[in-house]
């Protein structure tokens, strides 16, 4: 039987080293940790949702693939009721308000022996700026394109560092340095959207104007590197 996982979900995986316990936060079908035991990737998974109905979805399809014994199941918001005895922890399909919740709830993820694997849907910026501004650090960031929508992935651990510029938290170092073939297009979209912005704040005389300007500036600037990989 074939498991029915998403181009994100796949991007969420090739994060996940061999021999990881993974928490899969937000588990819904939990199709993302049958497929990391179905593939030997992951030793164990225990999969979290803050509703009983997908949870029951989750068992229910771990039975179907024969791979319930290698998985726990947990009716939890975010991390606050599963075991702390796993390696890699992924969130994937949520807003960023709902990620800094989940770790703002859980200070003892800032340790390093924690990987962090985000799939965000929503104010990405904001994102990654509360990461770093919290400690943590992105290592990796690939992206994946389901349908006309293209998402990045990425990969964090708790190792402070300085904080990157305004329009890093926008395309981060990591993206740059990921050579995804989707980098031009994502580049365009965010860079548009910042454009959009730019001239909206234009109109309206509004103070946040230098911000966004000073962000559109560093955009421009990387467009050397995000096109190098084209050539």
């Amino acid at each position: 039987m074939k498991i029915p996982l998403s181009t994100r979900l796949l991007a969420c995986c090739s994060f996940v080293d061999p021999g990881d316990i993974v928490a899969d936060i937000g588990c819904d079908h939990g199709y993302l940790g049958i497929h990391l035991l179905k593939s030997s990737i992951a030793k164990s998974i225990i999969a979290a949702d803050v509703n009983e109905q997908p949870l029951q979805s989750a068992m229910r399809n771990a039975i179907k693939f024969g791979v319930k014994n290698k998985m726990t199941f947990y009716l939890s918001n975010g991390v606050g009721s599963i075991p702390r005895d796993f390696t890699c922890m992924v969130c994937a399909g949520m807003g960023a308000d709902t990620m800094i919740s989940i770790l703002d709830a859980a200070p003892w993820l800032k340790d390093g022996r924690y990987r962090l694997i985000l799939q965000c849907q929503s104010r990405r910026p904001e994102l990654r700026k509360y990461l770093y501004d919290s400690g943590y650090r992105i290592l990796r960031e690939t992206l994946a394109q389901d349908g006309k929508f293209i998402y990045p992935v990425m990969e964090v651990i708790y190792a402070p560092a300085e904080p990157l510029p305004p329009g890093g938290y926008h395309i981060t170092p990591a993206l740059l340095e990921s050579g995804s073939p989707l980098l031009p297009d994502f580049y365009q979209r965010v860079k548009s959207g910042i454009e959009t912005t730019v001239t909206g704040l234009r109109r309206s005389g509004s103070e946040k104007l230098p911000e966004f300007e000073a962000i559109l500036k560093e955009l421009n600037e990387m467009e050397p590197m995000i096109y190098a990989h084209r050539q």
